[in-house]
């Protein structure tokens, strides 16, 4: 399980999370919902290893992971897809995959497997990502994740500027990796695909955990109180 334990990150002085506790259990999808500035890509940055935490702040199966990098945490389990994708610009397709094998863990997810998932991605092999539309972009960044075969992988805005259709395919791909017993813990501009496609979700608000529980059983006006900031009575 990841567990996560009164978390505060920060930008040098500015403190952009707040105590905030909430945990993942194996296989399970949470959504992780807010307004823009809430935290919520801090908090996924901050799990990632890009940014530090105080020790015993984030436990993966009960051992404190929380002081660590990027690479530690790709060969802990857990990777991220970042907003925006963050590819590089003079890299190939292929090379993308070739440095994600290299970076991550042994397991089911193969560049064989990751291709008969994706087979629009064998044509562009040998193309670099500044020459691939936005939804092909975001599959090489699922690739690129998915390669390192996470137990946790964190999904940050990925239907973010796609046509309808690209979204269709980037959930097509996430369910298959939760089906596979991967977690998921997705950041969604939607909140209405983001409680469908979870189990759980939490509700930042500046920073701090504002409302959380199961995505079936979710009150939507309550939802919408606590994504907005407005009190309700």
């Amino acid at each position: 399980m990841l567990q996560v334990e009164q978390l505060d990150a920060h930008y040098g002085l500015f403190q952009a999370l707040f105590g905030v506790s909430l945990r993942v259990e194996p296989g399970q999808t949470l959504a992780l919902i807010g307004s823009n500035g809430a935290g919520k890509t801090t908090l996924l940055r901050t799990l990632a290893g890009a940014l530090s935490a105080r020790p015993d702040s984030i436990c993966l199966d009960g051992q404190d992971i929380s002081v660590g990098h990027e690479l530690d945490r790709l060969r802990q389990g857990i990777a991220l897809v970042p907003e925006g994708r963050r590819l590089f610009p003079s890299l190939t397709v292929r090379e993308h995959l070739a440095l994600a094998q290299r970076n991550g863990r042994p397991g089911a997810w193969t560049p064989e497997r990751v291709l008969d998932e994706m087979p629009v991605l064998r044509d562009l092999l040998a193309r670099p990502a500044t020459a691939m539309s936005g939804g092909q972009q975001q599959l090489v960044a699922i690739a690129r994740a998915l390669l390192c075969n996470p137990r946790y992988l964190l999904c940050d805005e990925v239907s973010l500027g796609l046509s309808p259709l690209a979204v269709e395919e980037v959930y097509r791909l996430l369910r298959q990796a939760s089906q596979s017993g991967m977690a998921l813990v997705l950041v969604e501009q939607n909140v209405r695909r983001a409680l469908n496609a979870s189990d759980r979700y939490v509700c930042l608000q500046k920073g701090r955990v504002v409302l959380e529980g199961e995505s079936l059983q979710a009150n939507h006006h309550d939802v919408a109180a606590a994504y907005f900031g407005v009190e309700t009575t």
